[in-house]
């Protein structure tokens, strides 16, 4: 069905009623969105729409520029050395987990990025809905932002490879992608001197009052710019938009309210739409496909197991019970693990019975963990006031 009016109805009535089917089914709303794009795609709604999957595709970036957003330098430069060296040595032991099981069980090396791939998606979630007050989660945080840094690099070399193989191609990528980060932080390096010596610049750039949103079309010019730079030196888009979204919270965290007016956009529109079509891309028999279901429980059994175990180093921190809420917080990648499924799938990397079992893979564990998780929530908060109510009588 290529009827534009009809494709722009569906769509617009998807994203408007889904918060509210998801607040009714009491699960993630990114999971809804992607399940109501399943039944969107059963029908053939967007079948041979050239810009839906354009639209899509910007979401996606925008969700990692918002991503980006998240991760201020300034707090992350600062962190503790001892934690520091922890969430060094954890991802050291996730990494070296997963290759293990990627060259023991012959797998694609799709596998050796999806296995450890971590997401601050739903680790923000988590937040919005837990707070920070847990040792664990502030830990779950550190390691999230640790692992978007090395989930895009990792993503980035993917694509690489499956893009040009183990060539100089290859080379000449890792290096341009190399030369590009030395670059950054020089810029970096170089704004935060420029700021420092004239910080009245920041307001002249982005007004703190200012009724013509300069705020927002900084961003996303910035947005865009690097987007069109990753496109003309061949590399990943997904680390363009990240680091715009480092730099614009990094130099301009006196602007409060531009990552609301970001996010409004975003999670109010384009990342709805990347979602949905994600979901119009699974064929609705994949989720009654034994084969499918079978290998996407095996997914996230291994993506836990290996979390689990690599925790296991915060054990004397932080208790078992919490240690295993730290795996679990940090088991639900959703949105990265939907990038590498349409990478691999895109590159004829990995099956199409995978792709399903990976997208299926991050739905079920977001819905799982977080499910888990707020029960234990509760058992913890029911026990506590019982203690309480013990003491007073």
């Amino acid at each position: 069905m290529n009827n534009i009016p009809v494709v722009i109805v569906v769509l617009s009535c998807t994203i408007l009623v889904a918060p509210y089917i998801a607040q009714l089914l009491k699960i993630p709303l990114s999971v809804t969105e992607i399940l109501l794009g399943i039944l969107i795609g059963f029908f053939g709604v967007f079948e041979h729409n050239t810009y839906i999957p354009l639209i899509a595709k910007t979401g996606f970036l925008f969700l990692m520029f918002l991503a980006g957003m998240e991760v201020d330098l300034k707090n992350f430069l600062r962190i503790e050395s001892s934690l520091f060296k922890r969430a060094i040595g954890y991802f050291v032991m996730l990494y070296s987990l997963s290759a293990l099981l990627v060259w023991f069980l012959n797998l694609s090396i799709v596998y050796l990025v999806a296995f450890p791939i971590v997401s601050l998606g739903m680790i923000m979630a988590l937040i919005k809905e837990h707070g920070k007050n847990e040792p664990w989660i502030k830990l779950t945080l550190i390691i999230g932002i640790f692992g978007e840094l090395i989930s895009i690099t990792a993503l980035t070399l993917l694509s690489g490879v499956l893009e040009y193989g183990i060539s100089l191609n290859l080379l000449r990528a890792i290096g341009i992608l190399i030369l590009f980060l030395i670059i950054s932080v020089f810029m970096f390096r170089f704004t935060s001197i420029i700021f420092w010596w004239y910080p009245h610049l920041k307001n002249i750039i982005m007004p703190e009052y200012d009724n013509s949103e300069k705020d927002v079309r900084l961003s996303m010019a910035f947005f865009f710019i690097m987007i069109g730079l990753m496109i003309w030196l061949g590399l990943d888009m997904v680390l363009g938009a990240f680091i715009a979204g480092i730099f614009i919270t990094t130099f301009f965290d006196h602007k409060i309210d531009l990552h609301h007016k970001l996010s409004s956009l975003g999670f109010g529109f384009l990342i709805p739409v990347f979602f949905i079509y994600v979901g119009s891309t699974v064929n609705i028999k994949a989720l009654i496909s034994t084969d499918v279901i079978s290998l996407a429980v095996q997914i996230i059994a291994v993506m836990f197991s290996i979390r689990a175990i690599s925790s296991m180093m915060y054990l004397t921190k932080l208790g078992l019970q919490n240690t295993l809420m730290l795996a679990m917080g940090d088991s639900m990648p959703l949105t990265f693990l939907l990038a590498i499924a349409t990478i691999g799938k895109e590159t004829h990397s990995i099956s199409i019975n995978e792709y399903y079992a990976l997208v299926i893979a991050g739905m079920i564990s977001s819905i799982t963990m977080m499910s888990i998780i707020k029960i234990i929530f509760i058992f913890k908060k029911t026990k506590a006031i019982k203690n309480i109510e013990n003491l007073i009588e």
